[in-house]
């Protein structure tokens, strides 16, 4: 399951970048100037932030698995097999970012596990599983 994570996580990036390459496109077509300053980088670094949280949002409240993981053949369930609960994964949401908070501590806790999960894979008892 760890290669078909990793194309999740790459086909979900893709899509981030997409979208954070059309607000640049808006962005410059409607009269911004790309500058280089610690102003305008920090400006830009939110801008990323936000997407990447506004991506992430939006698939765990509309209840559904994002497209890198449809893409990629995964769906989350839980530790009974269900599918998760709106609650499940908005706490393995918040747990995430734990895990990439801990300087990736929560990610690479997997290469150690047991069942080789991460750390919000169990706080929210919950994994990607091929479906």
């Amino acid at each position: 399951a760890g290669a078909s994570c990793a194309c999740a996580a790459t086909a979900a990036a893709s899509m981030i970048a997409v979208a954070l390459g059309l607000f640049l496109a808006i962005f410059y077509l409607s009269g911004g100037r790309l500058v280089f300053t610690k102003p305008a980088l920090l400006l830009f670094a939110g801008v990323i932030g936000a997407v990447v949280c506004l991506y992430r949002v939006l698939w765990c409240l509309g209840d559904g698995d994002s497209p890198g993981m449809r893409f990629a053949g995964l769906r989350l369930g839980d530790f009974d097999g269900r599918r998760p609960e709106r609650e499940q994964r908005t706490i393995r949401l918040a747990a995430s970012v734990l895990s990439m908070a801990s300087a990736g501590l929560g990610l690479v806790w997997a290469l150690v596990d047991e069942e080789n999960l991460t750390w919000h894979d169990h706080i929210s008892k919950t994994f990607p599983t091929p479906g």
